[in-house]
């Protein structure tokens, strides 16, 4: 590596490490509490039957905001909490991991963390779509517009199916670190009380595998969209959390996801005092 490229990433490393970018981080841990709660209250309207056209997905999370007094605040405040979260993930995914020192886990943890950057990159783009008025009207339909454009390409059933797979195995992820609470390395346990340190990883072992049961029921019916050529099939959150609530016993499935979501709303504000960054 030659001088100046040491410099520039010496630079770079210094910026990941910025205290700046520290604090983006924890809002953008609020920010997602914000989302996923509101996404929990509509989770349980649905599931007491008031639905009302809602939708609960991030884009209706969203616009129920926006339509609170000082709605439009609000959505510029969680806008930057969600783009300094992103912000943070993507400079996980360049110089990120550094403690591990297998170089393919290291590999794999750096980009999971940009996908995960992506994920939020986007969010912050739907907050951004609601400021201005220009949101894509209903959320539902678009994880099925978009299906439908893949299913259209060469090889596009496949495509479908490896993303349906790809979400499979992330809610199965998360299903896992809840039940053995492997998320816990990952915050300053040794700050927390006993009292708090219970408190909290309670509600983080049942707020992943809250995320973990949704995501997995998602990639599922993306999966079956694929299998059966049919863009109706995939759903977003908001559809999936419908397709729980139409099942037998659906209201009580739906709200004790809806207090799942809320207990990682919960769990992310923690976070944001407690991450190891």
């Amino acid at each position: 590596m030659t001088a100046k490229a040491q410099t520039v990433a010496s630079t770079a490393r210094r910026a990941s490490d910025s205290p700046w970018l520290d604090r983006a981080a924890r809002l953008g841990f609020v920010a997602r509490g914000v989302v996923y709660a509101i996404v929990a209250l509509l989770a349980i309207r649905l599931a007491f039957g008031h639905q009302n056209g809602e939708q609960a997905n991030k884009q209706g999370a969203l616009q129920e905001i926006a339509d609170q007094p000082l709605g439009a605040v609000a959505l510029v405040l969680l806008a930057i909490g969600l783009a300094g979260y992103a912000l943070w993930r993507f400079s996980e995914g360049v110089f990120g991991h550094r403690d591990e020192h297998d170089d393919k886990k290291r590999t794999v943890k750096r980009l999971a963390s940009a996908g995960r950057g992506v994920v939020y990159a986007a969010f912050c783009a739907s907050a951004v779509a609601v400021i201005v008025g220009r949101s894509a009207g209903n959320g539902e339909q678009q994880p099925k517009t978009w299906t439908a454009r893949v299913l259209g390409w060469p090889g596009g059933r496949l495509l479908v199916t490896v993303a349906g797979v790809a979400i499979v195995i992330g809610g199965i992820y998360l299903v896992v670190q809840g039940v053995t609470t492997k998320f816990e390395e990952k915050l300053r346990t040794g700050r927390m009380s006993p009292a708090t340190k219970r408190v909290v990883v309670g509600l983080g072992v049942v707020g992943s595998i809250g995320r973990g049961v949704v995501f997995s029921l998602l990639g599922l019916l993306l999966i079956k969209a694929a299998a059966d050529y049919d863009p109706n099939e995939a759903q977003g959150v908001d559809g999936t959390l419908r397709t729980i609530a139409q099942q037998s016993y659906g209201e009580i499935m739906l709200g004790l996801t809806a207090l799942a979501l809320f207990a990682f709303a919960a769990y992310s504000v923690a976070e944001a005092r407690y991450r190891r960054l």
